[in-house]
């Protein structure tokens, strides 16, 4: 940028850089969601090519920064994890949470045609996106396990809710007969008056998805034997993050150590 008597304005930017050594999260949520799946008549109680489209653009986040290395999703919602000794923008949290929520709003809307070929575009879809710090393992690991709980919690509820509602009963109906009841309460409902077992249900909209990195060698034999390195996504839908002893978060830590260095470009695998 050329100097001039009016840089001085630059000293009122707050530099608001992330506190050092802390897991960073950008967590990215739909901005009235209910409204737009309604008028793009996403099926009830969870669609699959509107979730397939949330990790679609997720993918597309990971692709843009190498530091996230792990991203988990459910709903409406992606939270991506920054490394702990990540230095992109400097850390500046402001940055990393607009490029980060520029960049799935705009996969969102760039692949929307890929998933519902039959289904126009009404208006832009938003969402908005902010940044948390986790100074700690054990932190970390409970808010993923927060998100994942939150999943389930809020898909046993909107799985009995649209059941009633596709049954006959009004949504305010539903909502009244839901009142007051407990998981227990919700899997009898599902098994004794629609012959559904929940746990059957697919394990995407039970437990969400988890998006990792994976190193992935190849080797050709040409004039001269070489060993191609690259990345792809592997999607897990339905993992359970957070078993008590947190093995997989260590082993999401060892998938990072075994990829440091590695910047080749990424192919995509679901």
């Amino acid at each position: 940028m050329a100097k001039s008597h009016f840089e001085y304005v630059k000293h009122f930017e707050i530099l608001d850089e992330c506190l050092k050594n802390c897991w960073i999260v950008v967590r990215v949520d739909g901005k009235n969601f209910h409204k737009f799946s309604k008028q793009h008549k996403f099926a009830k109680p969870n669609d699959d090519n509107a979730l397939t489209l949330m990790n679609e653009s997720a993918k597309g986040v990971m692709g843009l920064f190498h530091d996230i290395i792990i991203a988990y999703g459910q709903s409406d919602e992606f939270s991506f994890v920054f490394r702990k000794q990540t230095k992109t923008y400097n850390r500046r949290a402001s940055k990393l949470s607009s490029t980060v929520v520029s960049q799935f709003s705009s996969c969102y809307v760039y692949h929307w045609t890929k998933y519902f070929p039959s289904q126009k575009l009404l208006y832009p879809p938003s969402f908005d996106s902010r940044v948390v710090l986790y100074p700690s393992n054990q932190n970390m690991r409970d808010y993923l396990s927060w998100r994942q709980a939150d999943c389930h919690i809020n898909n046993l509820y909107n799985t009995c809710f649209w059941y009633l509602v596709h049954d006959g009963k009004t949504p305010t109906e539903a909502e009244l007969e839901l009142r007051g009841t407990t998981s227990a309460d919700k899997n009898e409902l599902l098994f004794s008056k629609f012959g559904t077992n929940y746990n059957d249900l697919p394990q995407l909209y039970r437990k969400g998805s988890v998006i990792l990195r994976k190193k992935v060698t190849r080797s050709s034999m040409g004039k001269d034997y070489h060993i191609i390195h690259r990345l792809r996504f592997i999607v897990f839908r339905g993992i359970f993050l957070l078993a008590s002893n947190c093995d997989s978060f260590r082993s999401v830590k060892r998938e990072r150590n075994s990829m440091r260095g590695a910047r080749m470009p990424i192919t995509s695998s679901v």
